[in-house]
This record gives C-alpha cells, sequence and structure tokens, in this order.
C-alpha cells in the first residue's frame, strides 16, 4: 500500500462513469457530489449512475444521470442480491454505449456490479471500486446479507484494477481479511468543502445557550450505534444536556422507544436528515459520536471545519487516524481535537460528556485546533488526489 502516493502521472480521464445507489444522505453521497462538481469544473467528462432517483446533494445541473434502475430504498435484500447480475449486464452496455473509459463505483453493492459488469463485455474499460467502510467489522451483523457480503467482497475487490479506501486502517481490513493485493490499494481521504463551509452562518435560536448541546450525525442504523449515546446521557441524568441526533434509518421507532423508555424526551432531539448539517454544528457545544465501526468518518472532518470539539469512539478505522492518536487506552483517550472512548462503552461516553463540561480550558483549546486539522482535507486537494489515482494506466508500485 503506497502511503505516501505521489500524485505525477500525466494521463487523463477521457470518460468517467461513476456508479452509487443513490445521493440520498451519507458522506459517501457527499463525496460523489464533490467528485462530480469538481469534474465539471476541470472539463473532465463524467456520468452519475444511480440505482435509486434520490438526489438530496446539489450537483451541476450540467451533469448526465443514467438510472439502471429505480428500486426502492425498502427494497427486500434478497432480491437486491437476485438483481445484481441483471443490473450488472444492464450498466456493462451503458458504460460500452457512452464510451466510459474509468468507472468507480461507492458502496459495497454498486462495487458488486462494477466489477461484475467488466466480466460480462468485451468492451474495456477500468474498474475503480471505493471502500468507505471496515468490511469485516460492517458485515460481522449475523444475516445472510452480511454474510453474503463478506463472501463477495473476498471474490471480487481483487478483480478491480484499483481499490480506493479512505482510510489505511479499512485499506488494511481489505488486505488482511479479504486478500486485496496490497498493489491495488490506494488510500485517499475524505474531501471537505471548507470555502462553502466557512460561507455558512450558523443558526440562531435552534439551540437553548443555557444548555450543554451535544449533535452528532449519521444513519440510524445498528452501526452507528445511537443507542449506546442514549445509554450515557441516561447515566450522567444530567439536565443541562441536550442531545441533538441528525439523521434517518430504521431504527428511528427502536431509538424513539428508547428515549421513551429513559425518560429521555426532554433531553435527546431525533432532528431527522439535513443537507445542511453546519449551521448547527456551528452553535453547537461539542460533536459526539458512537459507531462501533467506521471507514474515515465525514462527520468527524464536517464538525472540526465548524470549530466544534470530539467525542467519539475509538473504532479500528478513521477516527485515530484523523485525531492523531498516539497511544490506545481502554479509558479516555485524550488528543489535541478531542476525545476518543472505547467503542460500545457507554460509561466512558458519559465520563467523556463530564470532561468536557468541567475542563472549558480544554474544550476551548479543542475549537481552535479541530480548525486547522480540518485544513489537512480540503476539497480541492483531495478530489485531485481521486482523479490522479483513477487516471493512472500502471498500478504497480
Amino acid at each position: 500500500m503506497d502511503k505516501d502516493f505521489q500524485l505525477n502521472n500525466t494521463n487523463k480521464v477521457k470518460a468517467l462513469g461513476i456508479l452509487i445507489y443513490s445521493l440520498s444522505g451519507g458522506g459517501a453521497e457527499r463525496a460523489v457530489s464533490h467528485l462530480l462538481a469538481y469534474c465539471f469544473d476541470n472539463k473532465i467528462e463524467v456520468h452519475l449512475f444511480l440505482m435509486n432517483p434520490t438526489i438530496k446533494y446539489e450537483i451541476p445541473s450540467e451533469i448526465e444521470i443514467h438510472h439502471i434502475e429505480k428500486s426502492s430504498p425498502n427494497e427486500n435484500g434478497i432480491i437486491k442480491t437476485l438483481k445484481i447480475p441483471f443490473l450488472a449486464y444492464k450498466y456493462s452496455k451503458l458504460l460500452k454505449q457512452l464510451k466510459i473509459t474509468h468507472s468507480l463505483s461507492f458502496l459495497t453493492r454498486p462495487s458488486f456490479i462494477n466489477i461484475i459488469s467488466s466480466k460480462l463485455t468485451r468492451y474495456n474499460y477500468k474498474v475503480i471500486t471505493n471502500e468507505r467502510a471496515f468490511p469485516s467489522l460492517q458485515y460481522s451483523y449475523p444475516s445472510f446479507q452480511s454474510s453474503f457480503n463478506k463472501r463477495m467482497i473476498r471474490l471480487l475487490y481483487k478483480k478491480s484494477d484499483v481499490v480506493i479506501s479512505n482510510s489505511h486502517g479499512n485499506a488494511n481490513d481489505l488486505i488482511e481479511n479479504f486478500s486485496v493485493p496490497t498493489d491495488k490499494i490506494k488510500v485517499v481521504n475524505n474531501p471537505i468543502d471548507l470555502d462553502k463551509i466557512d460561507k455558512i452562518e450558523g443558526l440562531d435560536n435552534f439551540f437553548d445557550n443555557k444548555k450543554f448541546n451535544l449533535v452528532t450525525l449519521g444513519r440510524l442504523d445498528i452501526g452507528k450505534n445511537h443507542s449506546m449515546l442514549l445509554n450515557a446521557m441516561s447515566e450522567l441524568n444530567n439536565p443541562i444536556l441536550r442531545l441533538y441526533i441528525f439523521g434517518v434509518g430504521n431504527m428511528k421507532k427502536e431509538l424513539e422507544s428508547q428515549i421513551k423508555e429513559l425518560k429521555l424526551e426532554e433531553q435527546v432531539i431525533l432532528a431527522g436528515f439535513d443537507p445542511n448539517p453546519y449551521k448547527y454544528l456551528k452553535k453547537a457545544d461539542l460533536f459526539i459520536f458512537g459507531s462501533n465501526h467506521e471507514g474515515f468518518p465525514n462527520v468527524l472532518l464536517e464538525a472540526m471545519s465548524c470549530g466544534l470539539p470530539i467525542l467519539t469512539t475509538n473504532c479500528q478505522s478513521g477516527p485515530s487516524e484523523i485525531m492523531e492518536l498516539e497511544t490506545v487506552e481502554n479509558d479516555l483517550m485524550k488528543t489535541d481535537y478531542g476525545i476518543l472512548v472505547p467503542i460500545k462503552n457507554a460509561k466512558l461516553m458519559a465520563k467523556g460528556i463530564n470532561y468536557f463540561l468541567s475542563n472549558k480550558t480544554y474544550l476551548d483549546s479543542c475549537k481552535t485546533s479541530v480548525l486547522k486539522r480540518a485544513e489537512d482535507f480540503r476539497k480541492n486537494k483531495i478530489l485531485k488526489e481521486y482523479i490522479d489515482v483513477i487516471s493512472l494506466t500502471d498500478y504497480s508500485k
């Protein structure tokens, strides 16, 4: 794996296809919206391929959008699986028709389709997959879908021309647990549009300034473990605290029930999805994140870019790289940007909240440091890395 990949190739991408399920809320979707705009601004021909028509992020109106299907987000998982060969065949036809030279897929099922498509046609194009999670943990939950995805990743990802990981942690997971060759892995972190974020005004009068307002962003699913955050709030039983959870997902009813059971109705707000979370982040006191597994969580970068100190679980991939953690401990792990705690530990998450409440000097210091750290992920720098990696003709070291 090239840790310090040199961006000195001269090949150009003639026609780039980007395949993703949809452009609904999420870090991968936001990255795609940035990449589409970057390609358009730099006169790179780019086509967007979707499997669901939802678009919640702004993209240039001139971008051509193609639908290989228009499925429901609630579609049965087995049906999704059975459709993969048909969608791959359809995608291969579109790539040939549009003379796509490089096909980049985001997220697992689109990547399966991308790779299989290349085996169903004599038309040659480069296959680039983008892995943004930690697959061995993301698919550790007992289900047919998890088992299927792990087997398919092990079988297919090594057949990509290149696999872009957004952290060294998930790159190592692919190498060690899914037999992806080291020389096919390239690490490109997530981009942040700092110029756009700087122009966004914080939303006045949304938070109660007499409270200590915590914000988290992320899908309401088992992996993000919002349930643990609720248990931490219950553990503290501190009326000054307010937790705002921004996101949508299949665990909404369960979280609503847990909030009621823990008697947190006055302290926890399920705020839904907003494509502009920055107006809230800029007025909050602390960003909190309880995920069990990540690739390279965009939400930490987004919070940092708004000057928010971080309290996060130390997933095996992502947070420790972003926060430059030096020593892993089974307690509070303090850095210049905030605190990490072990995953699935509500008591230590509660202890972390209390530490910020009790140490205003540290809180204020983090607010300055996070802004400097966010500069390392400035959008155009990262997006150039994407295009340089994609345009390579020789992926060997």
